[in-house]
């Protein structure tokens, strides 16, 4: 299966499960994290996807975001 089938694939699901999401955490596991996943990212390995990452930008400091790839 090609990536733009796949894409379509995981859009199905989407809408399938969407409406059973009621937390954050939830929306993390079960459409972020697939969705790295689906972009090639082992998101199991640290030297790939960093969870909670510090991102100083500007005058913001000390800013988390959910995820950053390296």
């Amino acid at each position: 299966m090609d990536f733009i089938d796949e894409v379509k694939q995981f859009s199905v699901k989407i809408q399938e499960i969407k409406g059973q999401i009621q937390t954050e955490e939830a929306t993390k596991h079960s459409l972020i994290l697939p969705f790295i996943q689906l972009l090639g990212y082992n998101i199991f390995n640290p030297n790939e996807v960093i969870p909670e990452f510090t991102a100083d930008i500007g005058i913001k400091k000390g800013e988390k975001v959910d995820y950053n790839r390296r």
